[in-house]
C-alpha cells in the first residue's frame, strides 16, 4: 500500500526549500512529501504568459494528477501557495473528477482582497518621486541602492526585483479576492497564522476561521509570516494527529 501524500505549495518568491524545515519535523511521519517549485520560482522556469491563480492550479493539478487521483492526499499551502490550494478543492479538483484531499491545511494563506490604504497610496507616490530624485545628475549612482530601499519601505519588493511576466503575474493572482470561495469549502481545515504577519494580516485568519465551515485556527504569537518555518514542529504535530 503507497504512503499518504502531503502536498506542500510554497509562497511568491519562494521556492521548495520553504519547507526545510517542515520536511526535517516530518521527518518520522508515514508521508510522502511532494514541494514542487512553482513556475517562476526556484528550479522551474518562468511562464511564457502572465499567470493566474487558475493557470497555476491547473498547472499543479497536470504534474500531480496522476499521483493524487486514487491515493490519500493531504493539501497545505503557504501564502501565494494557500491561494492555488484554495482554488484547487473549490473547483479545480471536482471539474477534473480528481479525488479531493483528505485534509487541508493552510499557513498564512493569501487570497483575501484589500482596498489599496491611504497609506500605502502615498508610501508608492513617495517611492516614484524618490525614484525620480535619484534621477538627478550627481545623485545617479545613488539609484540602485535608493530604488531598493523605496520599494522595500512600501511593501513592493517583490514587483520591483520580479521581470516583467512575473510582475504581470503577481498583479493578476493578487487582484483576484477568493473570499467568496471559502464557504465552498467542504474539507476539514487547519490554518496556521503569526500574530504579527505583515503580509495576509492576523484579520485574513479571523475571517477564513469564520468562513470556511469546518476551519481550526492555529494562532501564533509574534510570529511573522514565515509561519511555516518558524512554527514546522508544531504544525508538523498537528498534521500527524490528522493522520
Amino acid at each position: 500500500m503507497s504512503k499518504p501524500i502531503l502536498l506542500c505549495l510554497h509562497g511568491w518568491g519562494g521556492s521548495k526549500e520553504s519547507f526545510t524545515e517542515l520536511r526535517a519535523a516530518l521527518k518520522d511521519s508515514d508521508l510522502e512529501i511532494l514541494t514542487p517549485d512553482l513556475p517562476g520560482f526556484g528550479d522551474e522556469p518562468e511562464p511564457k504568459e502572465p499567470m493566474t491563480v487558475d493557470d497555476y492550479a491547473d498547472w499543479v493539478l497536470e504534474k500531480y494528477e496522476s499521483r493524487i487521483r486514487n491515493n490519500n492526499w493531504y493539501l497545505l499551502g503557504h501564502s501565494h501557495g494557500g491561494r492555488i490550494a484554495i482554488k484547487l478543492v473549490t473547483s479545480k479538483l471536482q471539474t477534473a473528477n480528481c479525488q479531493l484531499p483528505t485534509h487541508l491545511f493552510l499557513c498564512a494563506a493569501a487570497g483575501i482582497r484589500h482596498p489599496r490604504h491611504f497609506k500605502r497610496i502615498i508610501g508608492l507616490t513617495l517611492a516614484k518621486t524618490g525614484t525620480f530624485i535619484l534621477s538627478l545628475p550627481g545623485l545617479k549612482f545613488l539609484k540602485p541602492l535608493g530604488k531598493k530601499l523605496l520599494y522595500k519601505l512600501v511593501r513592493v519588493h517583490d514587483y520591483e526585483k520580479a521581470s516583467d511576466i512575473m510582475r504581470k503575474t503577481l498583479i493578476k493572482v493578487s487582484g483576484e479576492d477568493l473570499r467568496p470561495l471559502l464557504k465552498e469549502i467542504t474539507l476539514p481545515t487547519d490554518l496556521f497564522w503569526g500574530t504579527d504577519d505583515g503580509m495576509t494580516p492576523y484579520g485574513d485568519a479571523k475571517i477564513m476561521k469564520t468562513e470556511i465551515p469546518n476551519a481550526l485556527l492555529h494562532t501564533y504569537k509574534g510570529i511573522h509570516h514565515r509561519v511555516h518555518r518558524d512554527r514546522a514542529t508544531e504544525i508538523a504535530e498537528v498534521i500527524c494527529s490528522r493522520l
